[in-house]
């Protein structure tokens, strides 16, 4: 049955990577993630782990890549431009097939910005903040509670795929909090870890490398890593919906914003709107086929985002011009509000769009 518990989703990310098996944790405090970095520090050591401030979030990136090469359950967490430090070392783990889980609880910007919620970061986390051809695995939780289970999926995708997974939050969803259900065991899946750095008695040493000098071996391994991405987008995608079934306008929305585009959705069906909404607990891969069989019963689709405009594109790319894609953002950490969400989306019936 498992125990309900008030938590924070700062909390709730740190207690369910550790009931997942993470036992390495390498951070740099900034707000508003420094909750996650506070209660592993706390809690880590009890459990036998072993909890490190860095001196910087490039020191602890790297620190992540030790303890990954040994086969370790390990994380790193940060917000906006501490993850922006991190990307160098990020492609690095993923060109040495390195599993991890980071956490970004974004906040706005550019450049230091504010510490108020924002949903920014998309372009980075799912596009590749990093160099080289490289995907990770973007998970986006709606709720405390998602926070909990998406760092238990996180850490078994990571091993299952030997990728980085990220948790895609926000300043409001870290800082909440919400009851929290942790139950008496967490699903821990075990992966072949043959090829850690455990030490090499009795067999043959084993390399973790991203250094490839011979382009044609350098080629092959990128041919390695896009053949593991395509796996990935055929077998892990991850959404939900609400009110589909008979929707002529569909919104979509992540994260924080989808629980607000949720009241707008039973808003407009108050005043015979028929809205419905899809939500993508997964940014990458993104739950593209769906949004492209929904948008063939609908007038238009809407991606509602607290930024300028960026998980739009992907919405838009799905559809392919067979259906009008409409956008609403507040950016700088503005968090839509439902009665402008619901404006905005009569302003496009309105408009001629019947």
């Amino acid at each position: 049955m498992g125990k309900k518990i008030l938590m924070k989703g700062n909390e709730a990310l740190g207690e369910g990577a550790m009931r997942a098996g993470m036992r390495h944790y390498f951070g740099y405090p900034i707000t508003p993630q420094s909750e996650v970095a506070a209660y592993l520090s706390k809690h880590l050591p009890k459990r036998g782990g072993v909890f490190l401030q860095a001196e910087s979030e490039i020191s602890a990136i790297n620190m992540v890549y030790g303890a990954a090469s040994a086969g370790r359950r390990v994380m790193t967490s940060s917000s906006s431009p501490g993850i922006s430090l991190k990307m160098e070392g990020l492609s690095y783990l993923v060109g040495s097939e390195l599993p991890c889980l980071i956490g970004n609880v974004m906040r706005g910007g550019p450049g230091l910005g504010n510490i108020a919620p924002a949903q920014a970061d998309y372009f980075q986390a799912v596009k590749g903040g990093g160099h080289g051809d490289y995907h990770i695995i973007v998970l986006a939780p709606t709720t405390c509670q998602e926070m909990f289970d998406f760092a238990v999926m996180a850490l078994n995708l990571a091993d299952k795929y030997r990728n980085p997974v990220m948790i895609l939050s926000d300043g409001a969803l870290g800082q909440m909090m919400e009851p929290v259900v942790i139950p008496d065991e967490v699903p821990i899946e075990e992966y072949d870890k043959s090829w850690a750095l455990t030490g090499a008695k009795d067999r043959p040493p084993n390399v973790v490398n991203s250094l490839f000098l011979d382009e044609k071996e350098l080629e092959e391994h990128n041919i390695k890593l896009q053949e593991k991405f395509k796996r990935i987008e055929e077998n892990e995608i991850l959404y939900s919906e609400y009110r589909t079934e008979d929707a002529e306008y569909l919104f979509v929305a992540f994260g924080l914003v989808s629980r607000i585009v949720h009241s707008v959705v039973d808003l407009a069906r108050a005043e015979g709107i028929k809205a419905g909404l899809l939500v993508p607990k997964m940014l990458w891969p993104f739950p593209k086929d769906r949004i492209a069989e929904l948008a063939e019963q609908c007038r238009f689709l809407m991606s509602v985002e607290m930024n300028s405009g960026q998980m739009v594109e992907d919405v838009r790319l799905a559809v392919n011009g067979r259906r009008p894609v409409y956008f609403y953002g507040r950016m700088g950490g503005g968090v839509p509000a439902q009665r402008r969400v619901l404006e905005e989306l009569k302003s496009h019936i309105e408009g001629g769009t019947k």
